[in-house]
């Protein structure tokens, strides 16, 4: 797509003979008349929104989305220029996206459209009452529910999340701490130590012979060959003694198990 503006001669019959054909055909040509004809007025209003912050150009963006969708659903018939007509729908992408944007935990459309509106209630009503106005008698003012007015105040408190470096003081004598030093964090050795004591109390079951093998093969990681040495037997019966041990600790460890669920 071209970034050179069209001649500044583009009648308002050229723009509405654009959008025709870009309503009717999808023509690219059309469209991209009209995209660099608005890109200034697109560019003004993200500006203003965006005062400069790192997301002006996403903000570009949203507000050609609203401009495309403006293209599609303008009908001259209402009597209404094109421009009164894109500005409101460009303006309603942008502060749909800084809406969405600017929350840093995900809330619920119908809260993040409640705070402002408590906002003013409180301004009007701390003025009317001198002094601040109580939940129920904002929610009276408004005529919703108490917990939905305790709700969004609540959750305007998520408007903005600390990172996770955020340092706190931790002391009187200037030391700190940061969130991440507050979150805990699961201690594998206790599953460890669950099951060690689970696979103890089944060797119980075991002979000595059998405890023997286990100890061997799977503690000191001797092979069969290795271990039918040191206790005087074939690696056949070293096998044969590891498969009845290692069965009988199932069975053990699964009878254990189901007890302790029921």
């Amino acid at each position: 797509m071209s970034k050179q503006s069209p001649p500044r001669s583009d009648t308002k019959d050229e723009v509405l003979q654009w959008i025709r054909v870009c309503q009717e055909t999808n023509d690219e040509e059309a469209q991209t008349n009209l995209v660099l004809h608005y890109e200034r007025l697109v560019q003004s209003l993200a500006h203003k929104y965006s005062n400069g912050k790192s997301y002006h150009e996403d903000l570009v963006q949203v507000g050609m989305l609203g401009l495309l969708g403006a293209i599609r659903r303008y009908d001259p018939d209402f009597g209404r220029s094109f421009e009164a007509f894109a500005v409101p729908t460009i303006i309603g992408e942008i502060k749909r996206f800084m809406r969405d944007k600017t929350w840093a935990i995900h809330v619920p459309r119908r809260i993040k459209e409640l705070g402002p509106k408590i906002r003013a209630t409180v301004e009007k009503l701390t003025t009317e009452l001198q002094r601040s106005p109580q939940i129920h008698e904002i929610a009276e003012y408004l005529d919703i529910d108490e917990d939905d007015v305790l709700e969004a105040m609540e959750m305007g408190r998520s408007y903005q999340a600390l990172s996770m470096d955020h340092t706190l003081d931790a002391d009187s004598e200037g030391g700190t701490v940061t969130l991440f030093d507050l979150i805990g964090s699961t201690d594998d050795g206790y599953e460890a130590t669950d099951q060690r004591m689970l696979v103890l109390d089944a060797l119980v079951v075991l002979s000595e012979r059998e405890k023997q093998i286990v100890q061997y093969t799977y503690i000191e990681q001797l092979s069969q060959k290795e271990a039918g040495e040191r206790l005087g037997i074939s690696q056949m019966h070293v096998s044969r003694l590891q498969r009845k041990a290692i069965k009988k600790l199932q069975e053990a460890i699964s009878s254990a198990t189901s007890d302790g669920v029921s």
